[in-house]
């Protein structure tokens, strides 16, 4: 069916809905009003007072989505915007980039510490909740998707080498299931360019957020 056509089915429909909430109604009470003369003014007073209410809560629902449907689009500019201006950036600046945001949202102690001999952390920081944030910066093509090797490998050190609480893997591009199913196990949280966006522009949670405080 063409997006036109179902519009106008859609259209039909409401139109159905609305007829059929006042006109029903209306019969029923003219009927009653035809034995009881005396209901008549009372009846349709309390009718179009329904009506009346019926619509208004319709125009305030309908309101209500639009405010949020252009409140979405909004976010997902936002988070667009950060993600094409992360793309143009070398791996190392990426990895700065990522550095800023931990600093920007409270973090301390941060350190860049990727490059050779990194054993694969890229950034550490103590998080405003005391934990120990070990990440893994990936500056990847949209099309180039990290995958479970990159994610055993980092798991095979952030917690016994890096003694991370919460080890966080950040990329421009996504994961493949098996990373993701790796990474759960692990307990690797994993930032896609969605989240990352998120996390840039403020409309999404850092990495550390709703954990409990680290074991004295």
């Amino acid at each position: 069916m063409s997006p036109r056509r179902t519009r106008g089915w859609s259209c039909q429909s409401v139109l159905i809905t609305v007829l059929w909430a006042v006109c029903v109604p209306l019969a029923v009470l003219l009927e009653l009003v035809k034995h009881v003369p005396a209901l008549g003014v009372p009846l349709l007073l309390a009718a179009f007072a329904g009506g009346a209410v019926y619509l208004a809560r319709r125009n305030r629902k309908a309101e209500q989505r639009r405010v949020e449907a252009a409140r979405l689009a909004q976010i997902r500019a936002a988070q667009s915007q950060e993600i094409a201006r992360y793309h143009t950036m070398s791996p190392g600046e990426f990895e700065h980039a990522i550095a800023y945001l931990c600093e920007r949202d409270g973090c301390t102690d941060v350190e860049v510490v990727g490059g050779a001999g990194d054993l694969g952390a890229d950034v550490i920081a103590t998080a405003p909740t005391g934990h120990r944030i070990v990440i893994q910066c990936k500056r990847y093509g949209p099309t180039n998707k990290v995958g479970s090797p990159d994610a055993q490998r980092f798991g095979g050190t952030c917690y016994t080498v890096h003694y991370a609480h919460i080890p966080v893997m950040v990329t421009t591009s996504t994961f493949t299931r098996q990373a993701v199913t790796y990474a759960t196990a692990q307990g690797i949280r994993l930032y896609d360019e969605r989240a990352l966006g998120g996390w840039a522009s403020r409309t999404g949670p850092a990495p550390w957020h709703q954990v409990t405080a680290p074991a004295a």
